[in-house]
């Protein structure tokens, strides 16, 4: 398979789980009650685990290979302010859709990234698409739940929405792979 072509289907499965965890996040009334929560909570717990494992065994490892450790250290200060403002912006304006913009701040890049990996013949582009999409459902599954408890959405427009999201992640690896590529050091 070429590296675009690699990119595209990689990126579009990677976003598919976004739909697949607002799907789940439809599934309620699990009898008994404990048992609702302790599903809630295990897709919960999984993505987090899934995001510390992307940072520690991929992008982490390869950012400090590539970069030296005051840019990695600056990369990822700058990086925690930006994500400390938006967090705290969003805070401000109480929006109900806090969870989803988490969810694309987090997919976007991450399909750059992985546009621009693939560009670079990069071995690690197959492990951080798995990554991606493993976590990409339990962020699906949190934004589903929380539109869903908003006042102004419309309840029928959300799984569709997140299916036109999946979109994004083909579009932004294309990017990486056309525009990053020239810059491998900054991948």
């Amino acid at each position: 398979m070429s590296g675009v072509l690699e990119v595209i289907v990689l990126t579009t499965l990677a976003g598919s789980t976004i739909p697949i965890g607002g799907f789940l996040a439809k599934i309620e009334r699990i009898h008994p009650r404990w048992l609702e929560e302790e599903f809630r909570h295990s897709i919960i717990a999984f993505g987090g685990g899934v995001l510390l494992a992307a940072v520690a065994l991929v992008l982490v490892p390869v950012g400090i290979e590539e970069l030296n450790p005051l840019t990695a250290a600056a990369a990822i200060l700058i990086g925690g302010v930006c994500f400390m403002i938006i967090d705290r912006i969003l805070a401000t304006h109480q929006n109900s859709a806090s969870q989803l913009i988490a969810m694309l701040l987090d997919f976007v890049p991450e399909s750059l990234a992985l546009g621009a990996t693939f560009a670079n013949g990069g071995s690690v582009g197959m492990l951080l698409a798995i990554l991606i999409g493993l976590q990409n459902l339990p962020e699906g599954f949190n934004a589903y739940r929380e539109l869903r408890s908003s006042v102004t959405m419309k309840k029928h427009l959300i799984l569709p929405g997140f299916c036109l999201l999946v979109l994004l992640g083909p579009l932004a690896g294309l990017i990486g792979f056309y525009l990053l590529s020239r810059v491998p050091q900054m991948v």
